[in-house]
């Protein structure tokens, strides 16, 4: 595929994730008797990226997460050159799928993005859902993202089994968020963050963090599973989608 596919494909996956994922804390979280509550927050991020994975995975590699594709370098999975037009659109894309989440949840008379359950915003100290200080979340942050890459980095390698990645990945991603929603409300992808912290004014002091600590932990990932790991993989690729067969000449 052409960059421009492929930067499409990274928008809408990182526009669909941020909708979604955020939109079940912002709408459906907290709705009297009948909310999802952590579990199914947890849920939806892992529905989210599970089925843009298999959607337009195959498109561009399905990383929808800044952190994903500078951890996909590092491993030599994924062109130094195409990170930052891949960070552009997924920050455009969450952006994106933040407005839309915005346009909607202002149609409820006494919505607010305030408070750390305001927007599904991430943070530490009084913006965390639980007070959790800054060196609980850096940690956090740090260790869940490093974790997220090594599945992603393993379930796609090509000596795993084929075609099964995507389950890996978004089961991964809920586990990561139901350890860590009361924590940070858990980011692990810094357009994630980015998105939602543009709405609600409060969360943009310590955007950084969600930055710098799920790019550091994508870091050690990469470059540890290309040392300890090492062996064949797929170059310029990072993709769960399962593989298409070829269909012969004349099919």
């Amino acid at each position: 595929m052409n960059l421009a596919h492929r930067l499409t494909a990274e928008f809408i996956g990182t526009l669909v994730l941020v909708f979604g994922g955020c939109g079940s804390a912002v709408i459906s979280a907290g709705y009297p008797g009948l909310g999802i509550a952590f579990l199914g927050v947890s849920i939806a991020f892992g529905l989210t990226v599970l089925s843009m994975v298999y959607a337009v995975g195959h498109l561009s590699g399905g990383h929808f997460n800044p952190a994903v594709t500078l951890g996909a370098a590092a491993a030599g999975r994924f062109s130094w050159k195409d990170v930052p037009a891949y960070i552009v659109a997924q920050v455009l894309g969450a952006i994106a799928g933040s407005a839309l989440l915005y346009w909607i949840a202002i149609g409820r008379d006494g919505f607010s993005t305030a408070g750390p359950n305001g927007f599904a915003t991430n943070g530490y100290a009084q913006n965390s859902p639980d007070g959790y200080n800054l060196m609980s979340a850096a940690v956090i942050e740090v260790v869940l993202t490093c974790i997220f890459l090594i599945v992603i980095l393993g379930a796609t390698d090509v000596r795993a089994p084929s075609g099964y990645a995507g389950i890996a990945i978004g089961l991964a991603l809920t586990l990561i968020h139901l350890a860590s929603i009361p924590v940070t409300n858990t980011s692990v992808n810094p357009a994630r963050s980015t998105g939602p912290a543009l709405f609600a004014w409060q969360a943009l002091p310590q955007l950084w963090l969600f930055w710098v600590a799920p790019i550091v932990g994508a870091l050690i990932a990469g470059f540890a599973y290309k040392f300890l790991f090492g062996g064949p993989h797929e170059p310029e690729r990072v993709s769960a989608a399962p593989t298409v067969p070829t269909p012969e000449p004349g099919v």
